[in-house]
Parts: structure tokens; sequence; C-alpha cells
């Protein structure tokens, strides 16, 4: 049974802090794997995308500075800058003697197994993605269900009858997200005899359009100018800081399009420029959901146990409409309503072949 999220809010005001600084990375392995692991500190690897990406790499941190003070843990943050990185990092991160470990994202994910099998009395945990091992937790999120929110709202709120969307890789994260998307529009062509079409996505064939980079925000930038120049006017990117290029086409074409964020509230993390072309975000709870896995290690039981985010427990959901609640109209948000309710009773089911 997976844990739930509810886990109290709390701002996270606590600076950088370090259990002892990392060593340089040896051969991978603990100097000495049977070693008293210390509980009263934490590390954390962030992918390449560096910790102020905007998405999982900066809400992950800023659930290590939560379990910083509410636990009195001492947590660092390893900063991943490019591939080259990421191996010595989680042995760095093991290297210090603490007994918890946070990897975040798919790029971290074979090192994650690997430093968890020669370091049992470690805990590892894992955002985003799914490692085996009895000292592994992996945190994944069912963004599919609030992603079926979301696009039931883009298939509301488009003028052209034309939405688009696309991912930074063709990975189940990512995928995830453009299946429930895609489903939320179906739902609403059906309720509403609607033929609104979705680019960029073909749930059928797991197929659709990726920039191949999480981090090149002209990537969006260029991608989104096509699919405006195809009449689309409301585009979810699902590409880390790669989706930026979105809001910036869009600010180029006189904001024709609005856009969706993922991950966190774009409304608070992204530059306020972009806030009059933000509909909504879909939001992971991985705040909480770290907060949560700290916690457990700090109690001392060693787990596999997966934390899945869900409607249900508060792990995912979108965000308010902010600037543009005007455009949501009020028939639409109580149908919101019902619909979330109806995922979170079973009597909906989004399906992909990436759930978790």
């Amino acid at each position: 049974m997976s844990r739930t999220l509810a886990v109290p809010a709390l701002a996270a005001l606590i600076l950088l802090a370090g259990c002892a600084a990392p060593p340089p990375a040896g051969s991978g392995a603990s100097a000495d794997p049977g070693a008293e692991r210390s509980l009263e500190c934490a590390q954390m690897v962030t992918n390449s995308g560096g910790l102020n990406d905007r998405s999982f790499n900066e809400t992950s941190w800023a659930g290590m500075e939560r379990a910083q003070q509410e636990l009195g843990v001492e947590v660092n943050a390893l900063v991943s800058t490019s591939e080259s990185d990421l191996a010595p990092n989680v042995a760095a991160a093991v290297e210090t003697g603490c007994g918890f470990v946070l990897t975040v994202g798919y790029e971290l994910v074979a090192a994650t197994g690997e430093q968890a099998a020669a370091n049992p009395e470690v805990q590892f945990a894992i955002v985003d993605e799914f490692v085996e091992g009895p000292n592994v937790r992996s945190i994944v999120f069912d963004t599919a269900q609030a992603a079926y929110l979301a696009g039931y709202t883009a298939a509301s709120v488009t003028e052209t009858g034309i939405v688009a969307t696309f991912g930074g890789g063709n990975q189940p994260p990512v995928t995830l997200f453009m299946d429930g998307f895609a489903a939320g529009i179906d739902a609403y062509n059906e309720a509403k005899g609607a033929e609104v079409e979705l680019l960029g996505w073909d749930p059928d064939s797991q197929d659709g359009t990726f920039t191949g980079d999480f981090e090149n925000v002209s990537l969006g930038q260029t991608q989104t100018q096509a699919f405006i120049a195809q009449g689309a006017d409301v585009i979810l990117p699902v590409a880390g800081q790669v989706g930026e290029g979105a809001f910036r086409a869009s600010l180029d074409a006189g904001g024709e399009a609005l856009v969706i964020w993922v991950d966190n509230d774009g409304y608070d993390t992204l530059p306020a420029e972009f806030r009059p072309l933000l509909l909504t975000s879909i939001l992971k709870n991985t705040e909480d959901a770290v907060v949560g896995a700290v916690a457990d290690a700090v109690d001392g039981t060693i787990s596999d146990e997966p934390i899945i985010g869900t409607l249900e427990n508060g792990g995912v959901d979108i965000a308010p409409f902010h600037d543009l609640d005007s455009r949501v109209s009020d028939e639409t948000t109580a149908e919101l309503d019902a619909l979330r309710q109806q995922i979170i009773a079973g009597e909906i089911t989004v399906e992909s072949p990436s759930s978790p």
C-alpha cells in the first residue's frame, strides 16, 4: 500500500546546509559498506538540469529543506550540470556517511541502482522513476489523473479548436502527462459534441513531438512557433526548462497561445511576464513526498515501498487559473470538480501504459 502525502506544508526558510562536504568520488562504493550510517544528515543529487530548474529538482530540494526544518536533519545538494557528474555525485553522496540519499530523474536510475546494491544500509529514494532494490523508495506520481483535468480545461477554452503538447523525451514520466491530457480532451469532446484536435501526441501509437532536451529553451520556442502556425492556441510543454520557450513564442506572437505548466505552479516559479499566458499547472506534490521519505528514514526503517501521488492523496492536481480565471466558465469549473471526484471514486480510470 502506498504512502499518502499528507504532510503539513511549511515555508522553506533554511539556507543550504550540508553534512560534511562531499569528498571526491571514489570507486563508487562506500569505503566501509557495513559502517553505521548517520540519520542526522541527508543528501540529494540533482539531474543535469541543476537545482533551480523550476521543475522537479527545485521542488525536491524544497522538500529536503523542509525536512531540515521539521525533522532537524542537515541536508545538502550535490548539483549535476552534465551527464559526467551523475554517477560521481551519487557516489560522493554515499561517501558522506549520511543515511539517506535522494536522486532526481531518469538520468540517475543506473547510478542509484548501483549504489543502492553496494550500500544496503543506506536508504535511497528516487523521484519520478522506479528503481528496484530493498533499500530504494520510488517517488512517482499518477500525473495522468491531473493532466486529464488540464486537458478538459484546455478543450473548454480553446478558440481555434486546436491544442498541442510536446515533451522533452519519449519516456514514461513525460508521456504520462501527455496520455492524461489527451484523455481529458477526448472526454470534453464526448461530453460536448466537440471536435477539439490535439497536436503533438498520439496515445494509440505512444509517439509524438519531442525536443530531445530538457534545458534548451530555444527548442521549446521553435516548436511552439510551429504549433501556433498550425492554429494551436493552448500548449502543454512537458520538458522542464525547455517549456519556457512556449511562453516566449506566444509572447512573440502577441499572446496567441495559452500555456499549461507542469510539476509546480508556474505562477509562483516562472517569470512574472509569463503569468498572463498561464492557464494552469499540472502539479506534483514532490515536496511533501520527499519530506515523508526522509521522515521514514529517520525512524530507522529501510524500505522499498513506493510513494505514489494521486488525486486522492493530494499527490497530484491542477493549480488555480490565477489571472485567467475568467477564461474558465463556472460550468467548466463545476465539471472539473465532478470529474476530480469521479476519478478519486474510481468511476473514471485515466489509463496510460506509463501509469505507476
